[in-house]
């Protein structure tokens, strides 16, 4: 089965960090503005408070690094992870959030100041079979089912009443020939994976040409 319409696509929230440290601070200190009365945010995990102050920490320790205090370099490196912890936290909160809502994810996560990043997500590939190149033949293709797994065929022409079995593959398509025209045949497959012998999935038909 196949469609001409393009595939959805997931908002993802994106943490672009600044490496310096005073552009950090803009950074989260616009992210903190964006959230504050957000809507969308009743109850930000951290807390916006949290944030603020780990925001004000950074900028007591660059401000005491610049002056060349005693021990402020280390002070304000820890300050600067603290900061970027809690950013990666929010990032995961402000995720939460836009997935519960999918038809708004992508403007969910832009009022929070985060950039966002669209994803294609792709549904997993049906079961089905085409005609193949020449008379007789049938073109077969299943899901994937992990990154090393072989295939069992099968090929019914009797409605299922009975099936022949088709060569092995290591992936998930093969070319089934010497099938009889003018006939609609079931196919049928199951996969073998390190974690054993799947069961035979359900058929799919195809009146082979």
């Amino acid at each position: 089965m196949s469609t001409t319409s393009s595939a959805p696509h997931a908002a993802i929230a994106t943490l672009n960090l600044p490496l310096k440290v005073p552009a950090l601070i803009l950074y989260a200190q616009g992210i903190a503005k964006a959230m504050t009365g957000n809507p969308s945010f009743p109850n930000p995990t951290p807390t916006l408070a949290a944030l603020t102050a780990a925001i004000t920490a950074l900028a007591d320790a660059e401000t005491a690094a610049l002056a060349r205090t005693k021990g402020a370099v280390l002070a304000r490196n820890n300050a600067k992870t603290a900061l970027v912890t809690l950013l990666k936290q929010l990032r995961g909160y402000i995720q939460t959030i836009a997935d519960a809502d999918t038809d708004n994810s992508a403007a969910i996560i832009a009022s929070s100041g985060i950039p966002v990043r669209k994803t294609p997500v792709h549904p997993p590939r049906d079961f089905h079979a085409t005609a193949g190149a020449v008379s007789g033949s049938a073109k077969v293709v299943a899901p994937a089912a992990a990154h090393r797994a072989s295939y069992d065929w099968e090929y019914s022409p009797d409605g299922g009443k009975t099936w022949v079995a088709a060569p092995s593959t290591l992936g998930a398509r093969t070319t089934i020939t010497g099938l009889p025209s003018g006939t609609t045949v079931q196919f049928r497959f199951r996969a073998l994976t390190k974690g054993g012998e799947g069961d035979w999935s359900q058929p799919t038909s195809l009146l082979v040409k």
